[in-house]
Order: structure tokens, then C-alpha cells, then sequence
């Protein structure tokens, strides 16, 4: 048996999808599962192990006709048995029916014509239940598991090699990730908590914990940002993981992971360290698993993060 997942949206989706992805193989055993994502995403798969192939195709372009032929062929070329997408363009649902894939699953919309199975969508859930509702779909009704993901060995490696270079593999560390994508930039989104704020929870956790290294996670898109911090907060180390199983190792190595609603909190999630997470326009309940206490998500009381005031992430950081 050979399974589609069709999985629009950057790394975090990818992310909150792995427990759907994790059921089809448990209730599948000997399928092969490929997904389809965008190419902003397509990295996301090193800690996935439940995923043979992964092709890419843009959601968010202007697709025209030869990019859609292109998409069909690609999909034909594989025989897929099964597909699951979370893509609500009618076009695409349109192709897997054109395809011929026999069962087709997706959320119940006004356009969803050419799925056979489909499922209500409860937005106001967290979201990786919501994407596990779909195998609801094909009488699975499991619960949806925790967030977990496969760190390679090669990666455990390079993040110790990196703690051991920066001097903080003895010590423990707090890692701290305050950037945003260009996307969501674009989008209007702003998930940026303001540098002077940062700096003042920096030089709190110093003066308590002088002997505790704070680490900056510096992803290509974090540049500004993290060269804004440390022209305040010239002491505090940088590292720049080069690829998603190195980002996830050294999340891992953290005694804690300070954030704003990012991939790299996903990964926190999944790895299982303590995280504080800031949210301003975006939802914690709809993020961050809501039973798990080491999880823990800081809403402002209007869209802006930086209204967050700094007061209560200290609190939250010492309360433990």
C-alpha cells in the first residue's frame, strides 16, 4: 500500500502533522508513506522516520496549468492507494480524483467535491489533534499521540561538538529563540518580541545565574535580531545549526528554551524540553500541547507580543 500526505504550510505544520503521520504507520505497518510540501519545508523530514519520499510542490504560488499538469504526473507516476491532504484548494483535490486514488480524505468544505472522505474541521482545538482528526476519516479513532521526532546520531554529535566549543556541555544552558520567517513578516504577523525586553530577561537570569550560559539559536532569517541582542547583551554565546537535526539536538542539550510561536518551538515540544513560548497574534492553546505542564505558553492580553510584559516570563523562569 502506497500513502499520500499532501501537507501545505512551513516546518511547524510539518511538526504538528508527525503524530498523523505516526498513527497511518502504526495502523499501516507495511505502507509506504510519501508527503508533498513545500520546498520551505521539505528539510523537515531528517527527523521524521515514518517518511519514505518527500516530493515538493508550492501552495503558495501562483500555480498555472503547467504546474498542475507537473503536480498530476508526479502523483500518477506513484500509484498512491491513499491520499490525506490538509490542501483546501478544490484544483488539487481535483488531481488525486483525476489520478484515480480510491480514497480520498480531507476536511468537510464547500469545494471539497472530489474527496470521498471527508471530516469536519475543529480549528478551535490544538492543532495537531485537529490534523489527526482526518483518520477519523478511515474508522481510526485513536488518540493522537505526543509530538516526537528522530534526531540522527551524526546530529547528536555535532551539538556536542558544538557545547564542547562554546564551553557550556558541563554547565547546561538556556537557549533562546526569538526570530520570525519572512513569511509571516510579509503576512503581516509579527512574532517578534522587542530586543530590549529580551535584554532585560537576559541580564535577570545573569545576576541570578551568572554561571548558567545563555545561548542564541541563529537560524539564516535571525541575523538582525540576534545581532540587535548582542549589542546589549554582549556576553551571551550564538549558535547556528545548519540543518533541522542539528537544530533539534541542540534544543535537546537545553536545560530551557525561551521562544516566540516558532518551528524551533515545535521542535522543543517534540524533544521534550522545558519551553516558555510567547504568543501575541497566534494562539497558545492551538500550539502547545495543553496537558503537558513543561510546556508552558505565555498569551498577551491583546495581538501584540511585546505587550507580554517581561515580569511574567521571569516569573514563569524562576517559579520552577
Amino acid at each position: 500500500m502506497r500513502i499520500l500526505a499532501l501537507i501545505p504550510g512551513g516546518i511547524s505544520d510539518q511538526i504538528l502533522f508527525f503524530p498523523t503521520l505516526k498513527t497511518l504507520k502504526e495502523e499501516y505497518p507495511e505502507a509506504i508513506i510519501d508527503v508533498i510540501v513545500e520546498p520551505r519545508s521539505k528539510n523537515t523530514y531528517r527527523v521524521c522516520k515514518y517518511v519514505q519520499e518527500v516530493l515538493v510542490f508550492d501552495f503558495q504560488d501562483r500555480n498555472g496549468l503547467a504546474d498542475y499538469l507537473n503536480l498530476l504526473g508526479m502523483i500518477r507516476d506513484r500509484e498512491y492507494e491513499l491520499a490525506i491532504t490538509l490542501e483546501e484548494n478544490w484544483a488539487v483535490s481535483f488531481l488525486l480524483w483525476l489520478d484515480g486514488i480510491p480514497t480520498r480524505v480531507g476536511y468537510k468544505t464547500n469545494s471539497s467535491w472530489f474527496l470521498n472522505n471527508t471530516v469536519p474541521k475543529k480549528t478551535e482545538q490544538y492543532t495537531a489533534s485537529m490534523y489527526h482528526d482526518l483518520l477519523s476519516a478511515l474508522n481510526i479513532h485513536t488518540p493522537c499521540p505526543e509530538l516526537s521526532i528522530n534526531v540522527p546520531k551524526e546530529d547528536i554529535e555535532w551539538a556536542e561538538a558544538e557545547q564542547k566549543r562554546l564551553n557550556i556541555k558541563d554547565t547546561g544552558y538556556i537557549l533562546i529563540h526569538g526570530g520570525a520567517s519572512p513569511l509571516t513578516v510579509r503576512q503581516g504577523i509579527n512574532k517578534i518580541y522587542p530586543v530590549p525586553k529580551w535584554q532585560r530577561v537576559i541580564e535577570d537570569i545573569q545576576m541570578r545565574q551568572p554561571d548558567l550560559p545563555i545561548v542564541l539559536l541563529c537560524g539564516p532569517d535571525d541575523i538582525t535580531w540576534t545581532n540587535e541582542v548582542l549589542s546589549l547583551c554582549p556576553t551571551v554565546k550564538v549558535i547556528s545549526p545548519p540543518d533541522m537535526g542539528k537544530l533539534a539536538a541542540v534544543i535537546a542539550g537545553a536545560n530551557l528554551m525561551l521562544c516566540t510561536d516558532s518551528a524551533p518551538m515545535q521542535l522543543s515540544v517534540a524533544v521534550g524540553t522545558y519551553t516558555i513560548a510567547l504568543f501575541g497574534p497566534t494562539q497558545a492553546k492551538k500550539l502547545l500541547p495543553q496537558k503537558l505542564d513543561r510546556f508552558i505558553g505565555l498569551q498577551s492580553l491583546s495581538d501584540k507580543i511585546g505587550d507580554i510584559p517581561t515580569d511574567k516570563i521571569l516569573e514563569q523562569i524562576w517559579k520552577n
